[in-house]
C-alpha cells in the first residue's frame, strides 16, 4: 500500500469520526421524509472510500 493511500483511508476515518462527534441530532426533512445528516455522511465518505480502494486496485 502506498502512503497516498493509506493518508486518504485515514483523512476519510477522520472526516468519520468528526460527523459522528458533531452531527448528533441534525435531521433533514425532505419532502416527507427524515433523513439523519450522520447516516449521509458517513455513506457519502463511504462511497468516496470504495471509490478510492477501487482506484488504488486498478493501479491509478
Amino acid at each position: 500500500m502506498t502512503k497516498r493511500f493509506i493518508s486518504a483511508m485515514a483523512a476519510y476515518a477522520f472526516l468519520a469520526l468528526l460527523a459522528g462527534l458533531t452531527l448528533d441530532n441534525a435531521v433533514l426533512h425532505l419532502n416527507g421524509f427524515t433523513v439523519d445528516l450522520r447516516v449521509a455522511v458517513w455513506l457519502l465518505l463511504g462511497a468516496f472510500a470504495l471509490k478510492t480502494y477501487i482506484a488504488h486496485k486498478a493501479g491509478w
